[in-house]
């Protein structure tokens, strides 16, 4: 059908709004199995931090999902516009529609197929994550440092279902300034706000049960998300005078709070990188890891990219640039990437605790016997004299 360059705008806005998560989630898988890849090509025993059963899921398996996923969101995607194009507008909004409720069964499937077990590891820690009403373990709050990442996803997913509950694929009522899906809705920062609360809430969890004192700091990092969410988001509610001589200052001044200080944690404490020590210091250097070690390009471009991805993804959340969806989708696709680099320094700090400790542990035990040994031998000498 033809349409006007405005109207035309507006339907690929709304079109791609409800791809734009499932698309972003598979680029996420793709991250995640090449993580793991690089894991086992290093020998890092990635099960016992995350604490995973013994059906846990390899990098192959990881990239079958992602393979799948795909091919099924561009094929919807393809055959929303095809239908909508040719006249068949219910049929055409019908493609988001079944698309959802096809991953959301595939999620929580009761039945011992498609990965039963890894699913209900997925459902548990995501349910850990929301209600921290337990002891905080490693893949609880692994789990939702990348959540915050993904916050924009959630962000167009609430979306995305507000419109089909209110029948309004295919359509362009969410664009009236009233309307309960439209851009003005405030769900759109509640729901953008929500991963960082969580994380929040887990380190709140985590000062209650060790009386760490960095765990306040870092509930500190994640509140100065707040503001440049809600500040951001008061452009749709204010006078534009208002906005510009008022919030907008407060909004900057926020986002580079937020972005020097989640700089500064990721360095310092999440990647233990304040001195500069060695990169990739897994046991067994192994293809990546073998080339990356110690080389000091690789900290000018983790540093440097971090330092420069943290400010796209905080400048992201600003409301100008909200219809801009394909700036945005790159941005956020640009977010995981950054994500997909620190899960690497990550886990690799994490592994090299546990390796710390268990080397102690052997050490210590390997004393007690010699001490035994010793004492035993004094004995037998005293006896002897005797």
């Amino acid at each position: 059908m033809r349409m006007s360059v405005n109207l035309r705008d507006l339907f690929l806005y709304e079109a791609f709004l409800y791809y734009n998560p499932l698309l972003l989630v598979t680029i996420m898988v793709w991250f995640w199995g090449m993580n793991l890849w690089v894991f086992a090509q290093a020998n890092v025993n990635f099960p016992k931090i995350f604490d995973l059963d013994q059906n846990h899921l390899s990098h192959r398996e990881i990239w079958k999902c992602a393979t799948w996923m795909t091919i099924i969101v561009p094929t919807s995607m393809t055959a929303y516009l095809y239908l909508y194009s040719n006249g068949e507008v219910t049929l055409a909004a019908s493609q988001p529609v079944l698309l959802y409720a096809a991953f959301a069964m595939a999620l929580i499937f009761p039945f011992h197929i498609f990965y039963l077990s890894s699913r209900y590891f997925l459902l548990r820690t995501l349910w850990r994550i929301v209600f921290p009403l337990q002891a905080i373990a490693f893949a609880d709050f692994f789990l939702a440092d990348i959540l915050t990442s993904m916050s924009k996803v959630f962000s167009d997913l609430e979306r995305s279902v507000c419109r089909m509950v209110h029948r309004q694929v295919a359509t362009i009522a969410w664009f009236e300034a009233d309307s309960v899906c439209g851009s003005h809705s405030v769900a759109i920062p509640i729901v953008l706000v929500l991963p960082y609360l969580f994380r929040l809430f887990q380190c709140l969890r985590q000062y209650k049960d060790t009386r760490d004192k960095t765990t306040l700091f870092n509930a500190l990092k994640y509140s100065t998300a707040v503001p440049v969410i809600f500040v951001s988001a008061l452009k749709y509610h204010v006078f534009p005078d208002n906005w510009v001589n008022l919030y907008r200052p407060l909004w900057l001044v926020s986002a580079v709070v937020n972005c020097l200080y989640s700089f500064y944690w990721d360095l310092t404490r999440d990647w233990d990188l304040s001195c500069f020590t060695l990169v990739f210091k897994f046991n067994k250097p192994h293809i990546l890891s073998h080339c990356l070690y110690g080389r000091k390009w690789v900290y000018f471009w983790v540093i440097g990219s971090n330092l420069i991805l943290r400010c796209t993804w905080t400048y992201k959340l600003s409301a100008h640039l909200r219809h801009n969806y394909l700036t945005v989708f790159t941005i956020t696709a640009l977010e995981m990437f950054r994500r997909f680099q620190w899960v690497f320094f990550r886990v690799e700090n994490e592994w090299n605790k546990i390796s710390t400790k268990s080397s102690n542990t052997q050490l210590y035990m390997g004393d007690v016997p010699k001490q035994e040994e010793e004492e035993e031998e004094l004995l037998n000498s005293n006896g002897h004299n005797v």
